[in-house]
């Protein structure tokens, strides 16, 4: 037995009022919150003075920078292929809005208002969408079902699912009406195609994941950093990309006793003030901030701190072993495609069952995981040594990247069939 949607819904309006009344004393005591409450307060205002009513509005929304990233590329063909469309980029979390409020697709970027009734029949009231592009799975029960009313097209792209989430439990059942909400969905693998058909939806393409045209991008890009060079001299680099305090307690010690020969680049996930000072007095000397690097002799370093952001998928470039951090600790594997394109064998943390490109990458021998620093040593020292080992592992890490492209030009493809409807 589960609870009828509507007596769901309904719990779920009254906790997400209780959130609402919540929020602004939590954000005295978070910045993060804070951020968040703050922007929500000019989203409509925001709307309400860059669209007007005859303009054709194309709605781009995810939750966090994650999704942008992963939404990119086909925002970006949206864009190029309906140029008179005025869009409106919208995240739920500040790590997207505040990375992305200026970008080259839109000037009208805004928090998505927390998920009410009201909020939701004002919002489409004020964007009129004809098109709406969620990506992932960052879904809210009130949008769509408002959305469900609307005229416009609505797509969920880069779908994951798992048997596991609650949509498939049996306490979450009622909450599978979500995706018929949507014309159509592309899911990245066969699971969640079958997944959505085992509850009665067809309306479905898998498409893979549009990172992998994403990450591909990146190679026709300048990727040019001149002061890395500098540091660099030559000499054989490691960067560990965005990293955690669990990342950094192996790769600390590691640093320390390492041999001058090798150079290593470390930027952290989170640049706070007190996290980068943690590492720079790990490391001494020897290290160098991105904020200081102009007034030391970079050659003579060996450590690159990165306390910027805006540039790890340039910096992989000058990687020969690349580690990508989040999955030592329980806060999520970061992006692990960002390196394979640049045909470099990857080192992670333990923890990645929900990451499938990593699943694959294992299975193919250039991504390896490792559960200590003990393990994390061995598997390093041998990249280091072996160099012939080293370029087999990163070949594979390409191969895979090259495999799996194309799924914007899918998604394109139905979406311009949808939008002539």
């Amino acid at each position: 037995m589960f609870l009828n949607y509507n007596i769901l819904l309904g719990i779920y309006n009254l906790i997400t009022a209780f959130i609402k009344l919540l929020l602004p004393i939590a954000g005295r005591f978070n910045t993060k919150l804070k951020k968040g409450i703050d922007g929500r307060k000019k989203t409509f205002e925001t709307l309400q003075n860059n669209i007007k009513k005859e303009d054709t509005v194309f709605w781009f929304h995810c939750a966090s920078l994650g999704e942008y990233e992963q939404g990119l590329p086909v925002f970006e063909k949206l864009k190029s292929k309906y140029p008179k469309a005025k869009i409106v980029l919208s995240f739920f979390s500040p790590s997207g809005y505040e990375v992305r409020k200026e970008n080259p697709l839109t000037s009208i970027v805004v928090y998505l208002p927390l998920d009410s009734k009201r909020n939701a029949e004002i919002f489409l009231k004020l964007v009129n969408p004809k098109l709406v592009v969620f990506v992932k799975y960052d879904l809210w029960p009130n949008y769509l079902k408002a959305l469900k009313n609307h005229s416009s097209k609505v797509v969920l792209i880069s779908a994951l699912l798992r048997s596991h989430q609650h949509f498939f439990r049996f306490y979450g059942k009622s909450f599978q009406k979500l995706f018929f909400s949507f014309e159509h969905i592309f899911t990245q693998n066969s699971e969640s195609k079958e997944l959505l058909k085992s509850i009665g939806y067809f309306d479905v393409t898998e498409s893979n994941d549009t990172r992998f045209d994403r990450v591909s991008n990146q190679l026709i890009q300048n990727n040019s950093l001149p002061y890395l060079e500098d540091f660099i001299d030559n000499k054989l680099c490691v960067v560990a990309g965005s990293t955690w305090a669990e990342d950094e307690n192996i790769l600390i010690p590691y640093i320390q006793k390492a041999d001058k020969s090798t150079k290593f680049i470390i930027a952290p996930h989170s640049i706070n003030k007190q996290g980068i000072k943690r590492l720079k007095e790990a490391l001494g000397d020897k290290a160098v901030l991105f904020s200081k690097y102009q007034k030391a002799s970079l050659s003579e370093k060996q450590v690159f701190i990165v306390d910027t952001i805006g540039i790890l998928s340039k910096i992989y470039n000058y990687a020969d072993i690349a580690y990508i951090g989040g999955g030592m600790g329980s806060s999520g594997l970061h992006n692990t495609l960002e390196a394979a394109v640049f045909g470099v064998p990857i080192i992670i943390g333990k923890n990645y069952d929900k990451f499938p490109e990593a699943k694959e990458m294992l299975e193919r021998g250039g991504l390896f995981s490792v559960g200590n620093y003990k393990t994390f040593k061995t598997t390093l020292d041998k990249f280091i040594i072996d160099a012939v080992y080293r370029g087999k592992c990163g070949e594979i890490n390409k191969i895979y990247i090259e495999d799996n492209k194309g799924a914007t030009s899918k998604i394109i493809d139905r979406l311009t069939l949808l939008l002539k409807d």
